[in-house]
């Protein structure tokens, strides 16, 4: 029998032996996400020794995934692979009691979710509307070393790599350093990235994965400046590139370059790594980098019921009816 609750705080969902699939699937990083932002809700379906949770937050427009700036991924928490088909269709029946629409977002279907959280939404009586929300550029290293990695990246890359590596001195760190990290900072401030929102929660993660021993960073010098930095994860057989940024007036030497290859080099030598993940974002100097690219998907989910869902039903209709009319 499976019993729904819902919790304000991740902490009671401890006593779970939840399977971790990457860095954003641990409870960890949703209670930094949960010290960050209001109105956390973690809705737990559990039978026995089994369980399957939806992170989320509420909204004024309803629920939807608890996540931000830096998660590549969202997905239920759950104690099996794949998650419970009937617990997830428990918890979209039970959460209709809650609200009239969900947002389920950055879900990945290389792992299955995509498609089972839209089955158990639809089974349970939702409306569901199912777009693509953004590109995941990844490698797939197929038993290659870093040598014939290199070998096999483009020659105006390579040739960039040959000229400008040696102007500029790498530093690769295993371990948090706040000086380091500091320098990072100082960076990304004088680099050509936005603003971002939650910076605390980003220094707080590579804290973490430093105690855990996954942490890699790489910092660029020239003339005893810090004028790049990237730093990522390596979580079991995958690496996971979460920031790079260099600074506006250090473009001509091609730091960025020079140290992502470096971490290349001891992600895949030393490491081990057997795949490499940039995130999210179609950029186009990701396919320098990357082979493989992959869609994140978006899941809204609507109560029939509701008189407030009936126009963006109607217009999720008449889009499927309009495309349906070009394609045939």
């Amino acid at each position: 029998m499976t019993a729904v609750s819902y919790h304000d705080t991740v902490n009671d969902l401890q006593e779970f032996d939840w399977l971790a699939d990457g860095p954003f699937a641990r409870l960890e990083w949703f209670r930094l996400l949960e010290s960050n932002a209001e109105n956390a809700l973690f809705a737990l379906a559990q039978g026995g020794d089994d369980a399957v949770a939806l992170p989320l937050r509420r909204t004024d427009r309803g629920l939807q995934t608890l996540s931000n700036w830096y998660a590549f991924t969202c997905a239920p928490l759950s104690t099996s692979t794949p998650p419970s088909q009937p617990m997830l269709e428990a918890l979209a029946n039970e959460i209709s009691r809650r609200t009239d629409r969900i947002v389920l977002d950055k879900l990945a279907d290389e792992t299955g979710h995509a498609t089972a959280c839209d089955r158990a939404f639809r089974q349970a009586g939702w409306f569901v509307s199912r777009k693509p929300c953004d590109v995941n550029h990844y490698l797939d290293l197929r038993g290659r070393d870093y040598t014939a990695f290199l070998a096999d990246r483009p020659g105006q890359l390579r040739t960039t790599l040959k000229r400008k590596a040696k102007k500029v001195d790498v530093t690769l760190s295993t371990r948090f350093h706040a000086r380091e990290w500091e320098a990072y900072e100082d960076i990304y401030a004088d680099s050509w990235k936005p603003e971002e929102g939650a910076p605390e929660v980003l220094r707080a993660f590579a804290e973490q994965e430093s105690v855990a021993g996954r942490y890699r960073f790489a910092l660029a010098r020239h003339d005893g400046k810090a004028i790049a930095a990237q730093f990522w994860t390596v979580d079991g057989s995958t690496a996971y590139i979460h920031k790079l940024a260099h600074r506006k007036d250090a473009k001509a030497l091609s730091p960025g370059t020079t140290l992502t290859t470096a971490l290349f080099q001891h992600v895949i030598d030393v490491d081990g790594v057997t795949q490499v993940d940039f995130g999210t974002g179609d950029d186009p100097y990701k396919r320098d980098w990357m082979e493989q690219k992959r869609l994140r998907w978006r899941l809204t989910c609507y109560r029939r019921s509701s008189p407030r869902n009936w126009p963006h039903i109607a217009k999720a209709i008449l889009r499927k009816l309009v495309r349906r009319k070009s394609a045939g």
